[in-house]
């Protein structure tokens, strides 16, 4: 597993499973991490979108909020890059699945203002995603990031290596801190799930909750 390496509040708790936990879409895997967890994850049907809902109601919708003690937030991933948030009092928290269509749509300003704490008090770390040095991506992607050229590199005619991390730190530039934002799961197949690489429906999972 991996912690963040933020400096969230004591009572913020958080990880990230990674290839050796198991998929995170079996139930005997799920049983092994309901047992690490104060309560049983608020599990999402993540469709790439930028709906926000509270850890409580769970649904469609690939960013989750929680204000209660032992309520998890969670969100899976296999290339798409998790997000997770705290408030700098311990109050709030929150987990965002971010692939490029959920960059694009907003869903990281969209759980900002669910978490309805000013930026500046508000941490986020930028979990294990598919790397810049890898990530290639055509025309049609680049066209809806207008305004976040520098983080697209050519490669040949109409292809081009898109940087998930500099988008989401451009996007929550505006926080007190932010954090992650340097592993690639596709170059690492013995820590990470790659849905890109491998063409796997298995999913690693990035948790965050209140004690």
């Amino acid at each position: 597993m991996i912690r963040p390496d933020w400096n969230a509040p004591a009572r913020v708790q958080a990880f990230v499973t990674t290839r050796d936990f198991g998929d995170l879409k079996r139930e005997d895997v799920r049983r092994t991490l309901r047992a690490l967890l104060p309560a049983e994850p608020a599990w999402l049907r993540q469709v790439h979108g930028k709906a926000v809902v509270e850890s409580s109601r769970g649904g469609e919708a690939d960013a989750v909020v929680a204000r209660k003690p032992e309520s998890v937030c969670a969100v899976q991933m296999a290339d798409c890059m998790p997000v997770l948030f705290a408030d700098e009092a311990g109050t709030v928290v929150a987990a965002a699945h971010a692939g490029w269509r959920g960059l694009a749509a907003g869903v990281l300003e969209a759980t900002v203002d669910a978490m309805g704490v000013p930026p500046r008090k508000l941490y986020a770390w930028l979990g294990p995603a598919i790397g810049p040095q890898v990530y290639e991506v055509g025309d049609e992607v680049r066209a809806v990031f207008r305004g976040y050229e520098s983080a697209f590199k050519p490669t040949r005619p109409g292809h081009w290596l898109l940087d998930l991390y500099a988008v989401a730190r451009h996007k929550l530039s505006s926080l007190k801190a932010v954090s992650g934002g340097s592993f690639c799961t596709y170059s690492d197949p013995a820590r990470f799930f790659s849905y890109r690489r491998d063409r796997t429906s298995a999913r690693m999972a990035a948790l965050v909750w209140l004690t």
